[in-house]
């Protein structure tokens, strides 16, 4: 890739000369990393400088997300992934497997440069969005402007994209000109694939291979849950070295029990509470286990992660294990209701009867706290209705059902 030179790459150049702790944290946490990816680049005659941008996505941290919900160490947003055949369900995000992720990223910026025919602006595009990058391109084409990425006008970020890259590459290709301190990455692959092919718990996993669990999910970063399903994620990664101990543990293992988990269908929407109890799990080990957050009920046909009886000897089907998801409903909607008010009603009197705060009804018939309503004049409520009561179309509670028998129109939301 050819150089750039200006003085955004000599300002990141001091930004990182100046952080030598965490440019040595970066380097050493790449260390698992960058001898695949180095590789993956060479067998498609792709700049091996490319290796290093994960060090400006994530800082080569795999379970990286940013507030825009991009994830992985090469920083996928969710629909750029699944463009990319990254797998993203209840039980893997494939944005974050070493392998899968790389393969897309490379797969990504080849066609970026074939788009643009030009690796700097195959990088803007990658960072800014290959819409982005045509449009300014056109934008300048008429004006009779360059269109060179250093001609183009571009968000910040995406302006210092480039420069962050050059000069951590120039801090990488000459560190005693830099005063930093860079780790030795040895020139031979650092882990190794390996076949499973029945269900296993992370840590019986992280065990068998006498493998730090730490270590084991920075190699593993897409299996978040304690089990790893087989039929969605027929391999594991392992130290290089470690791949022969494993299967010769796995064997001296036997017959055992591999998984303490499984996956549940839920036959209906349901509250947390009523599904822990269906399955046998206390309501917060279920929460805890699936990332079920306050104040929701679990929608009809979710998958969830469910402690495995010890008489059951099947794993999870391919169907589950690859198309899972969770799915997760407020436990109680708002439906808005237009009723008359009576003689005497205010805010305070119509939030009483209905158990909304004043503050609600205010604010959703754009009066003050304290105002009062004319006999027959038209109130918005927004009254709750169980959302289980409405996937089974039952009738609302009977607090609903007295606001929506006053009402003279409902209207949906």
């Amino acid at each position: 890739m050819p150089d750039l030179q200006s003085d955004l790459v000599h300002d990141r150049e001091q930004w990182y000369s100046t952080r030598p702790d965490y440019i040595l944290r970066m380097t050493e946490r790449s260390s698992k990393y960058l001898f695949h990816i180095v590789e993956e680049l060479e067998r498609r005659n792709m700049p091996t400088e490319l290796a290093l941008l994960p060090f400006i996505e994530s800082a080569f941290n795999p379970q990286a997300v940013s507030t825009a919900k991009a994830a992985g160490m090469w920083q996928f947003m969710p629909a750029t992934g699944k463009h990319f055949e990254l797998k993203q369900n209840a039980f893997r995000d494939d944005r974050r497997d070493v392998l899968a992720s790389t393969r897309a990223a490379l797969d990504y910026l080849q066609r970026l440069h074939g788009m643009f025919g030009d690796w700097h602006l195959a990088l803007a595009a990658y960072n800014w969005g290959e819409g982005s990058v045509g449009r300014a391109i056109a934008k300048n084409q008429k004006a009779g402007l360059g269109t060179t990425y250093t001609d183009l006008n571009m968000p910040m970020e995406t302006r210092l994209y480039v420069p962050k890259l050059q000069a951590v590459k120039n801090i990488v290709g000459n560190p005693d000109a830099f005063s930093s301190r860079l780790p030795l990455i040895e020139n031979h692959p650092y882990f190794q694939t390996v076949d499973i092919k029945r269900d296993i718990d992370v840590a019986l996993a992280a065990k068998l291979a006498e493998v730090p669990l730490e270590d084991f999910k920075a190699l593993n970063p897409s299996a978040s849950r304690p089990v790893i399903l087989a039929a969605g994620t027929p391999q594991i990664l392992l130290p290089w070295d470690k791949a022969a101990i494993f299967q010769s543990n796995l064997e001296a293992y036997g017959g055992g029990r591999l998984a303490s988990w499984t996956v549940w269908l839920a036959p209906t929407t349901m509250k947390p509470a009523d599904a822990a109890k269906r399955v046998g799990m206390s309501e917060a080990e279920l929460r805890s286990i699936n990332n079920i957050p306050p104040r929701v009920v679990i929608k009809a046909g979710s998958s969830l992660l469910v402690t495995r009886s010890k008489h059951l000897e099947t794993d999870v089907g391919a169907h589950a294990a690859d198309n899972g998801q969770l799915s997760l409903a407020p436990d109680a909607i708002l439906k808005r209701t237009v009723l008359k008010a009576g003689k005497q009603d205010s805010v305070a009197s119509l939030a009483k009867r209905y158990r909304v705060s004043p503050a609600s009804v205010a604010e959703w018939n754009k009066v003050s706290a304290s105002a009062s309503f004319r006999a027959g004049q038209q109130i918005v409520l927004f009254l709750p209705v169980p959302a289980k009561a409405v996937a089974k179309g039952k009738p609302a509670p009977r607090q609903a059902r007295k606001g929506i028998a006053r009402a003279t129109r409902v209207a949906k939301r």
